[in-house]
């Protein structure tokens, strides 16, 4: 069964579908829309019968195999049609908390800046389906505030795994969550809380994080900062995956859509919000907000305790924290920025 839905912003209208499938002798309905990848199909399949996408084998649907996960739920013109879906379930047993499949992605080291790819961004920000999981993820994001944000302030969004400390040995427990942390820290946060509130934005579950804020003394500590916006829950309904191409390939990875923060905190948007990052694929629906700092990793090793990454950071974020409109900035070029100040 098919039916139109007409957009929000008159754009193509969007085809919603409700497909039919057995699995296990039992029968279910999926819900999509026109604009869903093969991916969202997936995913969804998972919701209701727990079996991961790498077990799915989709039966009836098209003809040979299963196109691949960035193809369009509306090319394959596949409305009113049925399908067998065979699979093994996941069990709910508990796992190493390191092997979890919601942990970071950080294993993948390819990544993409659009910074200087006017166009490649603004297919992201035009896609219906991306606009439409921002829409859902506003709706569905759970906020966890510890403490208030004060008013006239500038948003810090700052990643944690990597950026700001080594999460493999935190998760393995090889090293003391002290000894994970980047160097100065603390230090880079109490020089830019004047300014700022601070947003924590991580992959992994809240549960997992508020355990290691504490350990890592950022939250009910008694330093000169506080973490305003301590977690945001960054699951499927607030970080999604996003489809384009790298090096003309088909590419797909997680996105950091800061347009979610600004849909339930209006005081916040382009014009005072930067986000800090190892990954600059994570900026791909806000390339012009994100400055990417490299990753921090073997914090055990002596080059790892002499970096200075975030004391250089803290130095950018103070020098343009007067500044009225950050999209007058180019962050990008934050490091040349630093060389020209005294």
């Amino acid at each position: 069964m098919a039916t139109t839905l007409d957009s929000e912003d008159d754009a193509v209208p969007e085809i919603k579908l409700q497909l039919a499938f057995k699995w296990s002798g039992r029968e279910f309905t999926v819900d999509l829309l026109g604009s869903d990848r093969v991916y969202d199909l997936k995913t969804s399949l998972m919701s209701l019968t727990k079996v991961p996408p790498e077990r799915q084998k989709i039966l009836g649907l098209v003809k040979g195999k299963l196109p691949p996960d960035q193809e369009r739920i509306a090319d394959l013109r596949i409305a009113g049609k049925s399908f067998t879906l065979i699979g093994t379930p996941e069990g709910d047993e508990f796992k190493d908390p390191s092997k979890l499949e919601f942990l970071p992605d950080v294993v993948n080291d390819l990544d993409v800046d659009f910074a200087d790819n006017p166009a490649a961004a603004a297919v992201y920000k035009n896609d219906q389906r991306n606009i439409r999981k921002v829409k859902e993820a506003t709706e569905q994001l759970q906020i966890n505030i510890i403490h208030p944000l004060r008013k006239g302030k500038r948003l810090l969004v700052l990643d944690i795994d990597y950026t700001i400390l080594d999460t493999k040995p935190l998760t393995s427990g090889s090293l003391p969550s002290a000894e994970c942390a980047r160097p100065g820290l603390h230090e880079f946060l109490e020089t830019i809380y004047p300014y700022y509130d601070i947003c924590i934005w991580s992959q992994t579950s809240w549960v997992w994080l508020e355990a290691k804020l504490v350990e890592l003394g950022m939250v009910g500590s008694t330093r000169n900062y506080q973490v305003a916006i301590s977690w945001l829950v960054l699951d499927k309904t607030c970080m999604f995956t996003v489809f384009t191409e790298r090096n003309g390939q088909p590419y797909a990875h997680h996105v950091k859509a800061l347009q979610i923060i600004w849909n339930h905190f209006p005081q916040f948007s382009a014009k005072n919000t930067i986000h800090v990052d190892d990954l600059s694929r994570n900026f791909a629906l806000n390339p012009n907000e994100g400055l990417k700092i490299h990753a921090f990793k073997n914090a055990h090793t002596e080059q790892a305790r002499a970096d200075r990454e975030l004391v250089k950071v803290a130095r950018y974020m103070v020098h343009i924290a007067a500044t009225e409109d950050f999209r007058t900035l180019r962050h990008k070029e934050w490091k040349h920025v630093l060389r020209r100040q005294p």
